[in-house]
């Protein structure tokens, strides 16, 4: 038996439980569920009204403040009821008239639906304003009503609309869901389940969340981005510039801190306005190239080929080759873009400067072809980056398991291997960070509906590279820039940067390659040996023009200018040129 004052405290014990309970409960309804109840009143005797509420997504601009991405937006719906206004015997067209004059209606609409006189709820209009909705309820027309409404918006319009994505009706035809970008990928933590999230709250304070909910749930909450809207809109900007001067099929592009991973911008263009996804040129559009499709890169991944070469000691920028112009491997010839030699004690430096196709495969076969295979897998070519986005692709490198020396030299030159946009800025990010992986992401945080939120946490890769060839391939890749890019004349004087162009020819799909038709790329980083910012930009067909350095060269040009004076970055040299750190 339990002595008397052990009862007392076991009974305080439960009563005290039995109040925290309480509390939670009272505050979930009230505070944290409020909207959603009184949203779900507010509908629960309206025929066809349909209740919505989703989490919001974040951008975040340079100074931590938050700037809505993809949010809910509240209005009204205006809806009349048929059978109240078939009896009453009112006047259809004097109804019209002051209905219209607030919430224009096309005619024919109208009386379609003021026809069925047996329908109790027809709706008329939807997402008008609170000013429209209370001159309606001033008009108190019997059988004419609004309700409250709430719908998904997207207050950027097109703004990172591959990486935001958007919702539908998912297979069901009933339940709304993220179909494309991270409205898709943080589908458990945008969605609302409304009292599911009480079950969820106590499971977080008593147990692991992890351990707590079954498969595919998750604490509701908003999305924090890393994406920087002014940064997006720049990048936006410039592509459009892109596609307006050479309309190719499509132009992509990724800003991205290359230390920590984080996207500050990701588009493409053409693109789509995930507020109205109907007016879209088709769903194909929707489709996030940058994640999903796999291309062969070109000459960029020179400078790939050119660090392993390095790091394996195979080479130095000082290493010469005879360049004989063309070269004939398992009974294949390629050659340079000019196709003839350069010289006959060419450097590895000049192999950069010039981008020649000889001297990246002489790299390939100074270090072996197993070797660079090896390079190759380390900088994550072969495998998906774990971008938080929906369906990425992966790279296409059979070719390698030949065994024949030709497919090696043409990867070493971006051709006969395909990979994916954000794959290729991950290994060339490990050129800018002094040889480490790292893990391309969008989002940073979740900001939980109960209270409190969760850093989301990508811990560094593995070095790849050692720092001394990281620091190397920056400095031959800086003399680019500042000899060669466009013959010197976009060089920044207080700046230095890191640069490479790439031109791909395009595979026929009847075999071999098109003569005319070409992929552009181009990459840089900056400052070279800190580097704040890497961007990767591509341009698929191009009209009208053969080499990247043509169409890509202004555009990396204008936005790097953008972002050192947008993140007042400090110089990193004085000297005039020219100069060589």
């Amino acid at each position: 038996m339990l002595r008397f004052d052990n009862r007392l405290r076991l009974l305080s014990i439960c009563i005290i439980l039995f109040a925290v309970v309480l509390i939670g409960k009272l505050y979930l309804v009230q505070v944290i569920s409020g909207d959603t109840f009184k949203a779900k009143a507010e509908h629960q005797y309206v025929a066809g009204a349909n209740y919505f509420d989703r989490g919001s997504i974040f951008f975040t601009q340079k100074d931590g403040t938050l700037v809505p991405a993809a949010t809910v937006k509240t209005g009204f719906t205006l809806a009349i009821n048929p059978e109240q206004i078939s009896k009453s015997g009112a006047d259809t067209k004097a109804i019209y008239d002051k209905v219209n004059a607030v919430a224009p209606v096309p005619k024919a609409v109208f009386d379609e639906k003021v026809s069925k006189v047996t329908d109790p709820y027809e709706e008329l209009a939807k997402r008008l304003t609170f000013e429209d909705a209370d001159k309606i309820q001033t008009l108190a027309i019997p059988g004419v009503s609004v309700y409250s409404d709430k719908w998904r918006t997207y207050p950027g319009n097109t703004m990172a609309a591959h990486a935001l994505g958007l919702i539908g009706y998912a297979a069901d035809g009933t339940t709304i869901k993220g179909q494309y970008g991270l409205e898709r990928f943080y589908e458990p933590v945008l969605a609302r389940s409304g009292d599911d999230a009480f079950v969820n709250f106590f499971a977080e304070i008593f147990s692991n969340i992890q351990k707590s909910i079954t498969p595919g749930q998750s604490l509701e909450g908003d999305v924090v981005t890393t994406i920087e809207p002014s940064v997006e809109s720049a990048l936006e900007a410039d592509l459009q510039k892109v596609q307006d001067q050479y309309h190719s099929e499509f132009t992509g592009g990724i800003i991205i801190d290359p230390k920590t991973g984080e996207v500050y911008a990701m588009a493409l263009n053409p693109t789509f306005d995930p507020n109205d996804p109907a007016a879209a040129s088709g769903a194909a559009v929707f489709r996030n190239k940058l994640v999903e499709d796999r291309y062969e890169m070109g000459s960029i991944f020179k400078a790939l080929a050119m660090a392993a070469g390095i790091d394996s000691g195979a080479v130095t920028a000082n290493t010469t080759y005879n360049d004989p112009g063309c070269e004939t491997l398992d009974k294949k010839t390629f050659c340079n873009y000019d196709n003839r030699s350069h010289g006959t004690a060419v450097s590895m430096q000049e192999v950069l400067d010039h981008s020649l196709n000889t001297g990246a495969a002489y790299v390939v076969k100074q270090m072996g072809n197993q070797n660079f295979k090896k390079y190759l897998l380390n900088y994550g070519i072969g495998s998906t980056t774990g971008i938080d986005l929906p369906n990425e692709g992966n790279s296409l490198i059979s070719n390698l398991n030949t065994g024949r020396d030709l497919e090696f030299a043409q990867a070493s030159f971006g051709q006969g291997i395909a990979v994916t946009p954000i794959q290729t800025v991950r290994a060339l990010s490990v050129l800018a960070n002094g040889g480490y992986l790292i893990t391309p992401h969008l989002a940073k945080q979740i900001n939980y509906t109960i209270g409190g939120s969760k850093t989301l946490d990508y811990p560094q890769g593995p070095q790849v590279l050692k720092t001394s060839t990281a620091e190397e391939i920056s400095r031959m890749l800086t003399i680019v820039a500042d000899d060669y890019l466009k013959n010197g004349t976009v060089r920044l004087t207080n700046y230095s940067m890191a640069t490479k162009t790439g031109t791909a020819q395009l595979a026929s799909p009847q075999g071999g390659y098109y003569a005319d038709h070409y992929l552009h790329s181009f990459f840089g980083y900056f400052p070279s040996y800190n580097a704040r910012f890497l961007i990767f930009l591509y341009t698929y067909y191009p009209k009208n023009v053969e080499y990247a350095s043509e169409t890509l060269t202004d555009t990396y040009i204008d936005l790097a200018k953008f972002l050192i004076n947008y993140y007042d970055i400090p110089p990193d040299r004085d000297a005039p040129p020219p100069y060589h750190p």
